[in-house]
């Protein structure tokens, strides 16, 4: 089953209250999950790291084998997707978890979009900022 999941990640303050927001659909469209969550403090990076990590692990809890992820932070997805380099000693070790989340799929994708196209997954972010 492959699944489309929107993640964002947010910090008010950098670093400050930071919250995540993942939304998981079917290939036809279909919502299958949304979740939002404070996540404490964080920085913008480590919460887009984070909300990525949520997406994976919903993404398997629904039985997905293929993900297709979309996010709007172009660091996190240039450097998962091995064009940037991961430098940011806090960023590292959520790096390696996000790789070794994405070695449980047959297949992965993660790309790149503007905010306005990710803007469903930044409403859940702010929407738990806003709540915590």
């Amino acid at each position: 089953m492959k699944v489309l999941v929107h993640v964002d990640g947010g910090a008010r303050g950098n670093p400050g209250p930071a919250a995540v927001g993942v939304i998981v659909a079917s290939r036809l469209g279909e919502v299958l999950e949304s979740r939002a969550e404070p996540i404490g403090e964080a920085t913008n990076n480590v919460a887009e790291y984070r909300a990525l990590l949520l997406g994976l692990e919903r993404a398997r809890a629904l039985g997905a084998n293929e993900v297709e992820l979309v996010g709007d932070s172009e660091l996190v997805v240039r450097q998962v997707n091995g064009e940037y380099r991961v430098k940011n000693h806090a960023l590292k070790p959520l790096h390696a978890a996000v790789m070794e989340a994405l070695a449980g799929f047959e297949r992965w994708q993660l790309r790149h979009v503007p905010r306005e196209q990710n803007a469903d997954a930044d409403a859940l972010v702010n929407a738990a900022l806003d709540d915590a």
